[in-house]
């Protein structure tokens, strides 16, 4: 167990990495141990990424100390492994003084140092990016480093593919770092991971190796946790005009016992107990119960159901049981989102049933194979959008509230948003059982528990609407998780002797021309409520719809067009008037003049 330690001898003296060069074996040992404590306490406390950095703390003290950063360029695959980077790179004080925890992002941000070059936190990225970089010096005659660290489960990307196939003929300085701890988020998937494994029981030595088959040079280091052996390597390298993949195995979680027991869970932690691991604040997110027993009762009963995961447990917190449990009807692609949308249209069309569920963040990967390898061909399989709010993750790499634009405008994409669990279970029943459309659910983060009213079983009656209230003068559409949202409105508006209509639009991808119209008869102020961007989203269409008509008015209220980052939700909302009181406030003044 990692001991908690009040001053450090090193870490908070450390402004870059120049102060790590002339450290001995002993100091930089002292070092990596302050380094985890601080990386401990100050998890247990703010959350974040855990395992990743725990395991690559001796990496980028090695990295340090041989390479000259910012001259030589290190770029961060996913980022999940740059916490100790940013200790050594002028922010320590983000993470040994507490009162700071919130003055650096969780990914790299050139915003923040020199030292980062890019915003990064989707997978696979870094040999692509970092390849752009070794071909901009080049063409400016430098002869700087280019390291490209990449782990954790991203290998297997299409992107990361891609980048060694290119990095394979470039006859230059490129060094690939390659972190192999044997997990992605859980378990690695697929036949590479297989040949990686026996390169490690081999010591490197193995046959059936992916990177000297794409060109490039090859050096393993057995114990990636070994400074020392690290810094030698890496030292062997340096200024290379060869591109060269250094395969480290390193042990995700180290240092702190319930991290290297369980990889998966300890991945990312929200703030925990130090002597026990448990959770401060544990949630059960219903919506997430429902998913799972929904899987797990669908696969039981029928045999041609599959549901596909792309590194993440499908975003809805699949446990290594319930997995188990699932057996053949559960497939993880790993970190291939491209390959998990084309694979569930294949499974579409051969019949099968498959459900492909992963954070709305990343299905912003996939718009060509939705639109292509599904759409076009019209093959019925089912996605599963987690995430899909402004109320979910906050960093500029994870937003999820774009997917309404990217899927909503896909043609024979239908797009639905339940507003309630009841209204969710009756979405996911009728999406599998129904074979003619393809179909994206966009999971609720905050809807209903108990649907206030009638929840349909059918949804092939396409793009009708649900009046939950009737009203006049004003009619408020408040789609998916804004559904509560659009009723608290109403109750707000009540109150000021304004009786709203409540429509529940449960389709995204299209128009209840008919209700739209019947609207007109007793309304003329229409309201439109979405969790995502406005920009050519759902209330854009509505609005367009009535166009120039004099009698109704629309006001759509959701998020502008931008890289959010960082953000208070709640203070968020109240920007963009997306608060109950807010919005009856802005209706009573427009009905005044």
């Amino acid at each position: 167990m990692i001991r908690q330690r009040g001053i450090s001898m090193y870490l908070e003296k450390i402004t870059s990495p120049a102060d790590i060069k002339g450290y001995d074996a002993a100091e930089r040992k002292a070092l990596a141990q302050e380094m985890r404590d601080a990386l401990l306490k100050r998890a247990s406390i703010h959350g974040g990424h855990f395992g990743p950095d725990f395991g690559i703390v001796e990496a980028i003290i090695a990295l340090h100390t041989v390479f000259d950063s910012p001259t030589d360029k290190i770029v961060y695959d996913v980022s999940h492994q740059s916490y100790p980077h940013k200790m050594l790179t002028g922010r320590v004080e983000a993470y040994i003084n507490e009162a700071e925890y919130d003055e650096v992002s969780g990914y790299t941000n050139p915003e923040e140092s020199p030292h980062d070059f890019f915003n990064v936190g989707h997978t696979s990225t870094s040999i692509s990016l970092a390849s752009g970089l070794a071909k901009a010096r080049d063409l400016a005659g430098r002869r700087e480093n280019i390291i490209a660290l990449i782990g954790d489960g991203s290998m297997s990307g299409g992107e990361a593919l891609e980048g060694l196939n290119v990095v394979g003929e470039m006859d230059t300085n490129f060094i690939i770092v390659f972190n192999d701890n044997d997990q992605s988020i859980a378990e690695n998937h697929g036949g590479m991971y297989r040949a990686f494994k026996e390169l490690r029981k081999t010591n490197g030595t193995a046959e059936n190796n992916l990177f000297r088959a794409m060109g490039l040079d090859y050096r393993y280091v057995a114990d990636g946790n070994d400074c020392e052996a690290l810094i030698a390597a890496f030292s062997a390298v340096k200024d290379s005009q060869k591109p060269v993949v250094i395969h480290i195995h390193t042990q995700k979680g180290k240092g702190y016992k319930f991290a290297e027991e369980d990889p998966e869970t300890w991945h990312y932690r929200m703030p925990f107990d130090i002597e026990t691991g448990a959770l401060k604040h544990p949630y059960t997110d219903p919506f997430q119960v429902a998913s799972v027993d929904f899987i797990k009762a669908e696969a039981k009963e029928n045999p041609n159901f599959v549901f596909l995961a792309a590194g993440t447990m499908g975003g809805i917190g699949l446990s290594p049981a319930d997995r188990a449990e699932l057996g053949s009807h559960y497939v993880d692609v790993g970190i291939a989102e491209e390959h998990a949308v084309a694979m569930a249209s294949g499974l579409a069309r051969g019949g099968a049933r498959p459900i492909f569920g992963t954070y709305s963040t990343f299905f912003q990967r996939v718009y060509d194979q939705m639109a292509q390898d599904v759409a076009v061909n019209n093959n019925a399989a089912v996605f599963l959008s987690v995430g899909a709010s402004l109320y979910y993750m906050n960093d500029v790499t994870h937003l999820g509230f774009f997917d309404i634009p990217l899927f909503a405008n896909i043609p024979n994409l239908v797009f639905l948003a339940p507003a309630s669990l009841d209204e969710y279970k009756a979405v996911l029943r009728w999406s599998v059982e129904q074979t003619k459309h393809p179909v994206m659910i966009r999971m609720p983060v905050m809807g209903y528990e108990e649907s206030p009213y009638p929840v349909r079983t059918d949804y092939s009656d396409l793009n009708r609407y649900q009046v939950v209230a009737e009203g006049e003068g004003v009619a408020i559409i408040g789609a998916g998780s804004f559904a509560q949202l659009a009723s608290a409105a109403a109750t707000e508006l009540e109150k000021e002797g304004v009786n709203a209509t409540v429509v529940n639009p449960i389709f995204l991808s299209g128009l209840d021309t008919v209700l739209l119209d019947s609207l007109k008869e007793k309304h003329r102020l229409v309201l439109t409520l979405e969790d995502g961007i406005l920009d050519g989203g759902f209330g854009q269409k509505i609005a367009a719809y009535y166009g120039m008509d004099a009698n109704i008015r629309v006001r759509c209220y959701g998020l502008s067009k931008e890289f959010h980052d960082r953000y208070d939700a709640t203070e968020l909302a109240r920007e963009y008037h997306l608060t109950a009181e807010q919005i009856a406030a802005d209706t009573i003044s427009a009905l005044k003049r």
